[in-house]
């Protein structure tokens, strides 16, 4: 048996060379170890079975056949480098020891010394060197595992010398800082970049350090600041000795540990937050076996049922909260869990609750039914409430009026929600109060009877409705605003309705509008708001359908008179006599069923009545039966337009019966309603329409309108017939008046400037102005034009006489129509006047077409302190007509040159003016100027010798 613990024991053997020492030693190593024995005679042999068995150790000689043993060598190095290899020699030299020893064999024998073949020698150093080769084999195999575990990627290794200087750091290591490790290489460990941040680690770190110096393995876990967030460390030292148990390195390993220090705060925030949430959710959550009892109950259990934990379980069961027979366990055994099961239970303090319950199977801890429970009571009486509420907007679907969805709202109030006392306020515009228009008995009893609120801010009510807001008290008691300090009611809510009213609804209790009170409160308002705006909106919608209906009435009858209108107006354009045109609008007036009678009359002579002219229509025998006074009341609408010269309307000629007696026979004729239009043109009456209807308020603002147009229209048509006829007449009646008013320009300016003025003709430019000629007589010139200048309606005066006259003609410009212009329009001719300080004469030829007395309204209305001083007939001749067949043949332009050249003596001889002169005066061109005086010398003697020559031929 061998020693034990000798290396050969379990190795296997190759021994080369000659038998003559291979087969002692076989022998010898046979009997003292447990080794496996190989030979081989040739290198070739040898090289085989090392390649084919599992050789531990190899023994050769230097002779071999077919080579040495360093060859040999040689030759497994290649394949074997790690194989332990000893060279026996019988004939040993140095040169063969460097040798062999070069070629890479373990050790060197001698096989033979003084006494012979040194076996046991061979045997003892075999056994060293494959111990030595296991040994530096393992040492490897260390190395290389401790390579593999300081390059780890996940692990910050550091190797530090034994005094505790950085000697070494992997990868991971070196990525944590941003400085060049090898810098700090040598530096002591708890003093580098990793930790100098904060002195509590620095410290820290030092005391492991020093613990390993001492042969003590320890643990830490630090902080390491970073730009981004702390990192979280775990450090663990050892010290690594030799065979003698001296420290030769201290190794440190740092793991980032911060995720899993992060996941394990979050979990312990996650458990904070779900123990938080079970104690404070409105679900309750119970557990119980199959027999009921309870292995689980929700912190939270009181909030729906009232009671405690322990009170929860000395109930026993759970059947005795829910109720027996709350599922079916068969159905729960196949569906695994059942929801939403509806019951109804009684807290603590006896209230009744409406439940959700969702049952299922679990196993945790001895439970196998999990009950989870929700508190749906608000929610069903919202639903409740929500169905009464579309009653009530089904309801107001079909009101008409305010008053009927106030009713309502207070009928159904205690339908939605627990609140007995309620109210409506709506607004009243004329009044600008809160009006009380339906309240409940129970307000009544609570508070008693509302008043009408004023809208001033001042009450609670109005404060609500102007502001807008919804006011919610627990104790209404508490507001300044509240008026009735003695009412019973403490919460109360007061809702606005838009721009219609108030809702105002309340309890005896305190505190009772909870959310979902008044989520119900201002939905049910809300409604009723939507209602009111309906019933508003109709309202508007009928009114203008209303509207609508008058205007398009209004519409037909206006173009029904717009019709008769354009008909008045297309005949009187052609008519050639007073009396037709009186005629033709009082039958077109009454052609249509619109008006029943009109006529046409004028004031007698005597101005006291009014006389008919001209009438159509039904007038069933009523202007015979009337003697038409010239007064402003109570009298038929005709006299008094006559008296007043206003528009005169009776919309309805029923009232005032026994004050007006002309009433009364309008009644009998079925004429219920008149309009009465003067008319005037240009300040002269020339005569009065008055027209009846057969209905009440038959004459409209639009319809008045027209037809006071109308009127205007038939006396512009009128005194055109009048102007007409003026022309054509040959007997004129002239009147001389005299004036005592500066209202009249001549007289102002012979006032002003001290003289005597002559009228001598006039031009008009435009229908606001127009020129005359003046010709001054007692006073100089250039002062009475000086005079003139100053007046406002004079816009521009031209002196056309000499300077060095003292008196002569001045041209006025005038920025107002002169009194021959108003006068020609109503067919008369304004002659001459003479003004001076005293007072003026004025003569007008009247034709005999034209009423005097017209011509005499129109002056003694224009001016005061007016005498008619003489008046007589006169026979136009020829020579007149000519004359006024010329003027009327000139233009304006042509009438002003030729009158300006006249009366600025350019006709005299020898020529006072020049042409130049007046061309300049007129601010036209001299070739102008001769231009007109040539056209109007030439249609002055084309009127006089054309007419001559007509003469001679009719002789």
């Amino acid at each position: 048996m061998s020693d034990a613990g000798c290396p050969l024991d379990t190795a296997q053997v190759l021994i080369v060379g000659s038998a003559n020492w291979t087969e002692p030693f076989s022998e010898a190593l046979r009997a003292s170890t447990e080794a496996t024995i190989l030979t081989a005679g040739m290198p070739s042999d040898a090289l085989d079975t090392v390649r084919q068995r599992s050789v531990d150790c190899l023994i050769t000689g230097e002779a071999l056949d077919d080579g040495s043993g360093t060859d040999l060598v040689r030759q497994l190095r290649d394949s074997a480098p790690d194989l332990p290899v000893v060279l026996g020699t019988t004939d040993g030299s140095e040169a063969l020891a460097s040798e062999a020893i070069q070629a890479g064999v373990s050790d060197y024998v001698p096989l033979t010394g003084t006494d012979g073949l040194r076996i046991d020698e061979l045997i003892q150093r075999t056994g060293n060197a494959l111990q030595s080769a296991r040994r530096a084999i393992t040492q490897r195999e260390r190395a290389q595992q401790f390579d593999a575990v300081f390059h780890d990627t996940q692990t910050a290794t550091w190797v530090l010398d034994p005094d505790g200087a950085l000697a070494r750091v992997n990868q991971t290591g070196r990525a944590m800082i941003a400085e060049d490790v090898d810098e700090v290489i040598g530096d002591l460990f708890w003093t580098l970049p990793w930790w100098a941040q904060s002195e509590g680690t620095e410290r820290d770190i030092r005391k492991l350090v020093e613990g390993a110096r001492d042969g003590k393995f320890g643990n830490a876990v630090v902080h390491r600041p970073t730009t981004a967030t702390d990192r979280v460390i775990e450090l663990s030292v050892r010290p690594v000795e030799n065979d003698f148990g001296d420290v030769t390195s201290i190794v440190i390993e740092g793991i980032d540990i911060t995720d899993q220090v992060t996941l394990d705060r979050d979990l312990r925030q996650s458990e904070e937050l779900h123990r938080v949430t079970l104690s404070n959710m409105t679900d309750t959550v119970l557990m119980t076996n199959e027999d009921g009892e309870y292995t689980y109950v929700c912190p939270n259990v009181h909030f729906i049922f009232g009671y405690t934990d322990d009170e929860i379980r000395e109930q026993e069961t759970i059947d005795t909260l829910l109720g027996e027979d709350l599922f079916d366990r068969s159905a729960l055994a196949e569906k695994g869990v059942l929801k939403n099961i509806e019951c109804t239970v009684t807290d603590k303090a006896g209230h009744e609750h409406t439940l959700l319950v969702n049952v299922r199977e679990v196993a945790i801890q001895g439970g196998t039914l999990l009950y989870s429970c929700r508190d749906i009571t608000k929610r069903k009486q919202r639903e409740e409430a929500l169905a009464t509420l579309q009653e009530t907007a089904r309801k107001f679907l079909y009101t008409e009026t305010n008053q009927e969805i106030a009713q309502h709202i207070v009928d159904d109030v205690l339908s939605v929600f627990d609140v007995s006392a309620s109210a409506i306020y709506l607004h009243d515009v004329e009044t600008n109060d809160l009006q009380p228009v339906a309240q409940s008995q129970a307000m009544t009893e609570h508070h008693g009877p509302l008043p009408a609120v004023r809208t001033n801010d001042d009450t609670l009510p109005s404060h609500s409705f102007v502001n807008d807001e919804t006011l919610v008290f627990d104790d209404v008691h508490t507001s300044d605003r509240l008026e009735n300090r003695a009412t019973d009611l403490r919460s109360v809510m007061f809702i606005p309705l838009g721009n219609h009213g108030v809702f105002v609804t309340g309890s005896t209790a305190v505190g009772v509008f909870d959310d979902v009170t008044q989520e119900l409160t201002d939905l049910l308002a809300a409604t009723a708001e939507a209602a009111l705006d309906r019933v508003v909106r109709e309202s508007q919608l009928r009114e203008q359908d209303r509207e609508l209906q008058r205007q398009n009435e209004q519409l037909t009858a206006l173009n029904h008179i717009n019709n008769t209108i354009r008909e008045i107006d297309q005949t009187i354009v052609s008519a050639e006599t007073q009396e037709e045109i009186n005629h033709t609008v009082c039958e077109r007036l009454t052609d249509t069923d619109r008006f029943k009678f009109a006529w046409i009359g004028s004031v007698d002579p005597g101005g006291n009545t009014v006389e008919p002219r001209a009438w159509a229509g039904n007038e069933q025998g009523y202007l015979d039966s009337q003697s038409i006074s010239v007064t402003d009341s109570e009298t038929e609408p005709a006299g008094q337009t006559a008296a007043t010269g206003d528009v005169m309307m009776i919309p309805n000629v029923a009232a005032d019966l026994r004050n007006a007696p002309w009433r009364s026979d309008a009644l009998t004729r079925d004429f219920l309603s008149v309009l009465s239009i003067p008319l005037v043109y240009n300040d002269l009456r020339h005569g009065i329409l008055t027209i009846y209807a057969d209905t009440k308020d038959a004459f409209d603002e639009t319809t008045r309108t027209v037809l006071r147009e109308l009127g205007e229209t038939i006396a512009s048509a009128l005194s055109a017939i009048e102007r007409k006829h003026a022309l054509l007449t040959t007997s004129v009646t002239r009147v001389e008046f005299d004036i005592d008013d500066e209202r009249f320009l001549l007289s102002r300016l012979a006032r002003s400037a001290g003289c005597s003025l002559s009228y001598e003709g006039g031009i008009q430019h435009a229908p606001a102005g127009n020129s005359v000629f003046v010709t001054v007589e007692d006073g100089d010139v250039q002062t009475v034009a000086a005079a003139a200048a100053d007046m406002t309606s004079i816009d521009d005066v031209t002196q056309i006489s000499d300077d060095d006259t003292e008196s002569g003609v001045l041209r006025l410009e005038l920025s107002q129509p002169f009194l021959a212009l108003e006068l020609a329009d109503h067919g008369a001719i304004f002659r001459e006047a003479t003004a001076d300080p005293n007072g003026t004469t004025f003569v007008v030829d009247v034709p005999q077409s034209v009423d005097v007395r017209n011509i005499a309204q129109l002056v003694d209305s224009t001016f005061s302190g007016v005498e008619l001083k003489r008046k007589e007939t006169l026979e136009r001749g020829i020579e007149q007509d000519r004359s006024s067949e010329f003027l009327t043949d000139l233009t304006e332009r042509q009438l002003e040159v030729i009158q300006t050249a006249y009366y600025s003596g350019y006709f005299e001889s020898p020529r006072t003016k020049s042409g130049e002169d007046i061309a300049t005066m007129l601010e036209i061109s001299p070739p102008a100027f001769y231009q007109h005086v040539r056209t109007v010398q030439r249609k002055l003697f084309t009127t006089l010798f054309e007419d001559r020559r007509v003469s001679g031929l009719e002789s």
